[in-house]
Protein backbone atom coordinates (compact mmCIF):
# COMPACT_ATOMS: atom_id res chain seq x y z
CA UNK A 1 0.00 0.00 0.00
CA UNK A 2 1.46 3.02 -0.94
CA UNK A 3 2.18 5.63 1.63
CA UNK A 4 -0.71 8.47 0.38
CA UNK A 5 -3.02 6.03 0.28
CA UNK A 6 -2.58 4.76 3.97
CA UNK A 7 -2.60 7.72 5.32
CA UNK A 8 -6.27 9.01 3.13
CA UNK A 9 -7.20 5.08 4.76
CA UNK A 10 -6.67 6.76 8.10
CA UNK A 11 -7.84 10.55 7.34
CA UNK A 12 -11.18 9.37 5.60
CA UNK A 13 -11.94 6.97 8.43
CA UNK A 14 -11.52 9.32 11.12
CA UNK A 15 -13.88 12.48 9.39
CA UNK A 16 -16.18 9.47 8.65
CA UNK A 17 -17.18 8.13 12.18
CA UNK A 18 -16.97 12.15 13.46
CA UNK A 19 -19.25 13.26 10.90
CA UNK A 20 -21.47 9.99 11.20
CA UNK A 21 -21.42 10.21 14.71
CA UNK A 22 -22.46 13.92 15.05
CA UNK A 23 -25.33 13.02 12.39
CA UNK A 24 -26.18 10.09 14.35
CA UNK A 25 -26.32 12.80 17.52
CA UNK A 26 -28.76 15.30 15.63
CA UNK A 27 -31.15 12.80 14.54
CA UNK A 28 -31.57 10.60 17.62
CA UNK A 29 -33.67 13.19 20.09
CA UNK A 30 -33.26 10.96 22.88
CA UNK A 31 -29.90 11.89 23.38
CA UNK A 32 -30.64 15.20 23.44
CA UNK A 33 -26.82 16.57 22.04
CA UNK A 34 -28.28 18.15 18.54
CA UNK A 35 -25.75 20.96 19.59
CA UNK A 36 -22.68 18.76 19.85
CA UNK A 37 -23.48 16.57 17.40
CA UNK A 38 -23.38 19.92 14.43
CA UNK A 39 -20.60 20.73 15.80
CA UNK A 40 -19.03 17.11 15.57
CA UNK A 41 -20.35 16.85 11.76
CA UNK A 42 -18.38 20.03 11.04
CA UNK A 43 -15.83 18.96 12.33
CA UNK A 44 -15.83 15.22 10.45
CA UNK A 45 -16.72 17.24 7.27
CA UNK A 46 -14.11 19.50 7.46
CA UNK A 47 -11.91 16.22 8.47
CA UNK A 48 -12.78 14.97 5.07
CA UNK A 49 -12.17 17.99 3.04
CA UNK A 50 -8.81 18.26 4.18
CA UNK A 51 -8.39 14.78 3.32
CA UNK A 52 -8.86 15.32 0.13
CA UNK A 53 -6.74 18.06 0.12
CA UNK A 54 -3.81 16.32 0.96
CA UNK A 55 -4.28 13.13 -1.01
CA UNK A 56 -4.72 15.63 -4.02
CA UNK A 57 -1.28 17.25 -2.45
CA UNK A 58 0.31 13.61 -2.11
CA UNK A 59 -0.66 12.62 -5.70
CA UNK A 60 0.65 15.92 -7.03
CA UNK A 61 -2.32 17.15 -8.49
CA UNK A 62 -2.74 20.87 -9.45
CA UNK A 63 -5.13 22.73 -7.02
CA UNK A 64 -8.93 22.74 -8.68
CA UNK A 65 -9.37 25.64 -10.29
CA UNK A 66 -12.81 27.16 -9.76
CA UNK A 67 -15.36 27.99 -12.71
CA UNK A 68 -18.91 28.36 -13.55
CA UNK A 69 -18.86 24.37 -14.18
CA UNK A 70 -17.31 23.35 -11.33
CA UNK A 71 -19.20 25.37 -9.28
CA UNK A 72 -22.42 24.00 -10.94
CA UNK A 73 -21.53 20.13 -10.35
CA UNK A 74 -21.37 21.48 -6.39
CA UNK A 75 -24.41 23.07 -5.78
CA UNK A 76 -26.16 20.38 -8.07
CA UNK A 77 -24.22 17.94 -5.75
CA UNK A 78 -25.31 19.50 -2.28
CA UNK A 79 -28.73 19.53 -4.04
CA UNK A 80 -29.02 15.99 -4.76
CA UNK A 81 -27.30 15.01 -1.79
CA UNK A 82 -30.19 17.01 0.15
CA UNK A 83 -33.08 15.07 -1.84
CA UNK A 84 -31.49 11.64 -0.98
CA UNK A 85 -31.24 12.97 2.86
CA UNK A 86 -34.58 14.69 3.33
CA UNK A 87 -36.36 11.11 2.02
CA UNK A 88 -34.14 9.21 4.80
CA UNK A 89 -35.55 11.72 7.20
CA UNK A 90 -38.79 11.13 6.27
CA UNK A 91 -38.56 7.22 6.78
CA UNK A 92 -36.57 7.24 9.56
CA UNK A 93 -37.97 10.41 11.71
CA UNK A 94 -41.28 11.75 10.73
CA UNK A 95 -44.67 9.61 11.00
CA UNK A 96 -46.45 7.97 8.18
CA UNK A 97 -44.13 9.60 5.63
CA UNK A 98 -42.58 6.06 4.95
CA UNK A 99 -43.66 5.13 1.10
CA UNK A 100 -43.28 9.41 0.13
CA UNK A 101 -39.84 9.06 1.74
CA UNK A 102 -38.86 6.26 -0.13
CA UNK A 103 -40.21 7.92 -3.63
CA UNK A 104 -37.54 11.22 -2.13
CA UNK A 105 -34.90 8.53 -1.39
CA UNK A 106 -35.22 7.09 -5.01
CA UNK A 107 -35.47 10.15 -6.69
CA UNK A 108 -32.37 11.71 -4.70
CA UNK A 109 -30.04 8.36 -5.80
CA UNK A 110 -30.72 8.90 -9.71
CA UNK A 111 -29.94 12.76 -9.06
CA UNK A 112 -26.28 11.79 -7.18
CA UNK A 113 -25.85 8.49 -9.97
CA UNK A 114 -26.45 11.85 -12.48
CA UNK A 115 -23.18 13.16 -11.13
CA UNK A 116 -21.30 10.51 -12.80
CA UNK A 117 -21.98 11.23 -16.39
CA UNK A 118 -21.13 14.96 -15.28
CA UNK A 119 -18.43 14.49 -14.00
CA UNK A 120 -16.35 12.00 -15.84
CA UNK A 121 -18.21 12.35 -19.33
CA UNK A 122 -19.20 9.69 -21.71
CA UNK A 123 -16.60 7.90 -23.34
CA UNK A 124 -16.96 6.34 -27.06
CA UNK A 125 -16.22 2.57 -27.32
CA UNK A 126 -13.94 1.44 -29.51
CA UNK A 127 -14.85 -1.32 -32.27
Amino acid sequence: MEKKNFITLIMSVIGGMLFSLGMCMCLVSEWGTFNQGVVLGVIGAVELLITWIVYRKMSGKQPIKLNAKIIGKVIYGIFATMVFGIGMCMTMVFENMMMLGIIVGIVGIVLLLCLIPMCVGFKESEK
